[in-house]
């Protein structure tokens, strides 16, 4: 989902170094080009993308790890690269040793989907490339996913690391009456902006929940009425488990929402 539809689409350095000069010296870099985590499953993250009127949209956008897409199940003989080592006197008949192969992994392949005419689709085909983010700011992520989120850098203040991408289109359809475009992301410039310690709060996974909730409502192929008893429930969550930023996350999933 991003905050233009119903699915999501959805520190560390000195305050004198901007998040331009940040991405300008990982540009430096061309060898930085893995992604800074290992995803798997579907990750929630956060893209900027640059729009006609020179600002960075921002909008949430999940990442799926190899064929969340359609791309296959990441494990087909297609997926991985042989490698085949073989040792001189095995060609000679008195000797019996074995060729040794070995298969080593490929990268994984990371998709997502945009649905709708929404400014993430419209921008990754104008400009054919945008930044992923991966925040910890339950208020940032709110944002993303349920406004329209400008600003006048590529990276957030809130991204704990980023990676910018170059999306090409591979897929497209409709469902329930909504059309969504699927991307391949490759990553070609990236850094890890600050490190830490992981907790588990239930409080911004409430609240993350609640934003894709709340963006389906008045879409065709949802229940509204399910949806908002979803909603009281990660409200419920919220208010026992959360913390003030969750808290005032869950304040403006009511205030951007029908809800």
């Amino acid at each position: 989902m991003s905050g233009e539809r119903g699915s999501h689409e959805n520190g560390g350095a000195s305050e004198n170094e901007s998040k331009s000069d940040r991405a300008d010296e990982a540009a430096a870099d061309p060898e930085t080009t893995e992604w800074p985590v290992e995803l798997t499953g579907v990750t929630e993250s956060v893209v900027t993308t640059l729009g006609p009127n020179g600002l960075w949209n921002a909008a949430a956008l999940g990442l799926f790890a190899d064929g969340g897409e359609g791309d296959g199940d990441g494990d087909s003989e297609a997926d991985k690269e042989s490698t085949t080592e073989v040792d001189a006197a095995s060609t000679d008949p008195k000797t019996s040793k074995a060729t040794k192969t070995t298969t080593a992994p490929k990268p994984p392949t990371i998709t997502a989907r945009t649905w709708g005419n929404t400014r993430t689709r419209r921008n990754f085909h104008r400009q054919g490339e945008g930044y992923v983010q991966f925040v910890d700011d339950p208020v940032a992520f709110t944002n993303a996913a349920l406004t329209i989120d400008e600003h006048e850098e590529p990276v957030l203040d809130a991204a704990a690391a980023w990676v910018r991408v170059e999306v090409t289109q591979f897929d497209s359809g409709t469902e329930n009456g909504t059309d969504w475009e699927a991307w391949t992301l490759e990553p070609v410039d990236a850094a890890v902006v600050r490190e830490t310690v992981p907790t588990i709060n239930r409080g911004f996974g409430a609240v993350v929940e609640a934003t894709v909730a709340a963006s389906r409502l008045g879409v065709p192929g949802y229940d509204d009425t399910e949806l908002r008893e979803r909603l009281a429930f990660f409200a419920d969550i919220v208010d026992r488990a959360g913390d003030s930023r969750d808290r005032q996350a869950l304040e403006l999933v009511r205030e951007y929402s029908e809800w």
